[in-house]
Formats: structure tokens, C-alpha cells, sequence
């Protein structure tokens, strides 16, 4: 079968960038709790893009790859006519990782002990493979399973025509409810469901500190769950133009005292705060305007979307006296927070950290979202997010290096057809 992958025998991480179109074995059931998905679409996310860029997932591609065990030839040694020992063509090497972690397909194969799930159905999947043994897994918070792989990055993914995921991870999706190109973003629209579910967001002024697409899902979370006023701060032109176009007030409070509503989009000449590099302060001029639409109280509730420490920093200062930041944005290393210590802490201020979706509390609100048609927000995810497919589906038979790049470049998101 076809599938995208990272292959470490062709080359190295460091000095690499992209994934491979390669021919793959099919996977086969292995043990009795295993399911076998053909793919029809799969999302790309911000993860698989720093996996492409090789800035994100070094050690857990790696590191996963160096305990699997492969129980078929190499792909990329075979195509290339290498001579194989045996223990290379069985059970020694396991050289490539097929990626992606957002997907929505129809089983086709179940293991022995499979039950809740048949063939035909038309499923997502949750991206954490979790154990259901350890300590958190037993007290209801699989989101944090000790044991957890995830799939596309330890765990084969769904950038592929077929796809073998235990049953347990599985979720049945309605397709005469839910499309089938908003079905496979089930997953990541689960982060922004989750992330608004951490406080009640009714009535609420709101900051959400980075539009990319789980700040844009975030959006149209927050105004369904009852947030009064959303303030969005977002460097790129796109990210901005599809949160106007999603927000049902696309005003900016840059340009208006006269606005009715303290909501809109902040398209701050440096980025918001979210520049990289080492400027880690927030942003005065964003604060300022946040202040400014709040009469100088602050936000309620601030999200941090973006991952940068100057993000973080922005919505430490943005939020009011007691109110809530939440933090779902991702990057590596130590940060530095700028605000006094002694005023952080006198300020009284509750920091949430989120990580993927609750299994399956989640899933569920996410799936009575999107069936919901009063909110308008299926209609949003394709229509605006997607613009109904307009360059933003890629047939895995037309796939190069060169045509995904110039999507992920021009679309916050975009879909792979299989």
C-alpha cells in the first residue's frame, strides 16, 4: 500500500526534511483487540508539520522505531536492491514510521475479540493509544496514560490507505450527521473542546493568543459554550481573515471604540507577542488594546494557542485578577515568565494545562457540537477552515514534497485524500 513516512535508513533526521511516498506492507491483525481502517481522509496538523520540518518528535520517531520489531522487508532497503541479512528482512529493523494522527475511514478487517465495532462502519480515532492500566489510565485521566503512544509519531499512523489501531481507540462517527472531511478533524477539534472545557466560558470576555487551527476551532467552541466577548490575536493575514470570517462579529477592536462588543481580531504589527527567537517579554502594544476593550480589567479567561514564550507571557498580563489562563500551545525547552513573582501570585490567577482530549467525555461533546446544526459550526469548519475543499485536498496520488509544502504554507488546513 501507499503511505507517507519518515525512513531513517534513507536518511538522516538532522539533515533531512519531508516524508517519503513509499510502497509498505498492509498491516495485518496482530492481536485479537485490532482493527483495520481504510483511510479516506487524513488531516494535517501543526505537529505533522514540525515533524516535516524535523523541529518536533525526534526522540519519540526515534526512539519508537529502535523497540519495534518489523515482521516484513524493509520497503526502502528492498526497493533500493540492498542485500538483506535476515534478521534485517525479519524481527531486527524497523526503519520507518508512517505518520499522521487525524483520520476518518471504514473498517474493513476486526480482531477475534473485537466487540462495539463491525465491518463497515465509518470511524475516527483518538491519537492517544493509551494502556488502560497504569495509575492515571484507572482514575479516569487517560489523556496523561503513563504508557501512552501516539499515533504518527510512536506509533504507525493514518497518512496511509490503511491504517491497524487497537479497537479501544476507535470511534464511530454518523455520516449522515457529520461530513466526511469534517469527520477526520474529529481529533484536533477535540483540543479546542477540551481546552474550553477547563471553566464555565458563559458570559465570559475571552483572549484566545494564536488563529491557527486549534485557536480557530477554539473560536467557534467558545461562542457556542456562551463566551460573551472574543478577542483574538493573531499575526498571519489568512489565520486573522478566517477568524473574521467565523466570528459572528468580524470587528476589530483596533479600529473602534463604537464597537458594541468587546470582541474581534488583533492583528498586532509584531505578531501579538508570538514572534520566536529570544524575545520572550510579552507584547505592550497588545496588552494595552486587551486593556483597552476591558476597561482595564483584563480578560476572564486567557488561552495560550501558539506555544511561544512571549504568548504565555501575553496571557499572564492580559487575564484579569482571578481569572484563568489556559495553556495548550507546544514547544520545547525552558521558558521564561517576565512577570513580577511576588504580583503573579498576588494577582491570584488559576493556570490550566491541557493535554489532548478526555477519553471519551470529549469525544462526546465533540460529536454533539458537530451534529448540532443550530451553531453553525460544522458549516464554519468546512466552508471557512477548509473553503469547501478549494486547495485544501490533496489526493495522495498527486502528493510530492514540493505540492505539500506550498499547501501547508497557504492553508492553516488541509486534508490528504486516500
Amino acid at each position: 500500500m501507499k503511505a507517507l513516512i519518515f525512513d531513517k535508513s534513507k536518511y538522516s533526521w538532522d539533515d533531512s526534511k519531508g516524508f517519503e511516498l513509499a510502497d509498505v506492507p498492509m498491516p495485518k491483525i496482530e492481536k485479537p483487540d485490532d482493527v483495520i481502517i481504510r483511510v479516506h481522509y487524513a488531516g494535517v496538523c501543526g505537529s505533522d508539520k514540525g515533524i516535516w520540518y524535523r523541529q518536533a518528535f525526534k526522540e519519540q520517531i526515534l526512539g519508537s522505531l529502535e523497540s519495534e520489531k518489523s515482521t516484513s522487508p524493509n520497503p526502502s532497503l528492498v526497493r533500493r536492491g540492498t542485500p538483506l541479512l535476515d534478521k534485517e528482512r525479519f524481527g531486527e529493523v524497523k526503519s520507518y514510521r508512517i505518520i499522521g494522527h487525524e483520520f476518518f475511514g471504514e473498517v474493513v478487517e476486526i480482531g477475534s475479540r473485537v466487540k462495539g465495532q463491525g465491518i463497515g462502519d465509518f470511524v475516527s480515532c483518538e491519537s492517544h493509544v493509551v494502556c488502560n492500566k497504569c495509575y492515571q489510565c484507572l482514575r479516569g485521566q487517560k489523556e496523561v496514560c503513563t504508557n501512552e503512544k501516539i499515533l504518527g509519531i510512536s506509533h504507525d499512523g493514518g497518512f496511509a490507505e490503511y491504517v491497524r489501531v487497537p479497537a479501544h481507540i476507535v470511534w464511530k462517527t454518523d455520516t449522515s450527521k457529520i461530513r466526511p472531511e469534517v469527520a477526520a478533524m474529529q481529533e484536533p477539534f477535540g483540543n479546542a473542546v477540551h481546552t474550553a472545557s477547563k471553566v464555565d466560558l458563559k458570559d465570559k470576555t475571552i483572549a484566545i493568543f494564536g488563529l491557527g487551527p486549534i485557536g480557530l476551532f477554539l473560536l467557534l467552541v467558545a461562542r457556542a459554550k456562551g463566551a460573551k466577548n472574543i478577542i483574538g490575536v493573531e499575526p498571519n493575514p489568512v489565520s486573522i481573515e478566517m477568524a473574521k470570517k467565523s466570528h459572528p462579529h468580524p470587528t476589530s477592536p483596533l479600529k473602534g471604540e463604537e464597537n458594541a462588543e468587546k470582541s474581534g481580531i488583533i492583528p498586532s504589527p509584531r505578531g501579538g507577542g508570538q514572534g520566536r527567537g529570544e524575545n520572550y517579554a510579552h507584547d505592550p502594544e497588545v496588552i494595552a488594546e486587551i486593556m483597552k476593550i476591558t476597561d482595564g480589567i483584563g480578560v476572564d479567561v486567557a488561552f495560550e494557542m501558539a506555544g511561544f514564550n512571549s504568548s504565555v507571557n501575553n496571557t499572564i498580563a492580559s487575564v484579569r485578577r482571578g481569572g484563568d489562563v489556559i495553556l495548550f500551545g507546544l514547544k520545547n525547552g525552558q521558558f521564561v515568565l517576565d512577570a513580577d513573582y511576588n504580583k503573579l501570585v498576588m494577582k491570584g490567577i488559576t493556570m490550566h494545562c491541557v493535554a489532548g482530549r478526555q477519553i471519551w467525555q470529549t469525544w462526546e461533546t465533540t460529536r454533539a457540537l458537530l451534529e448540532d446544526s443550530s451553531n453553525q459550526i460544522q458549516e464554519k469548519l468546512y466552508n471557512v477552515i477548509l473553503d469547501q475543499g478549494k486547495g485544501t485536498i490533496l489526493p495522495l496520488a498527486e502528493y510530492s514534497k514540493e505540492k505539500f509544502e506550498k499547501i501547508m504554507t497557504e492553508h492553516p488546513k488541509f486534508l490528504i485524500q486516500l
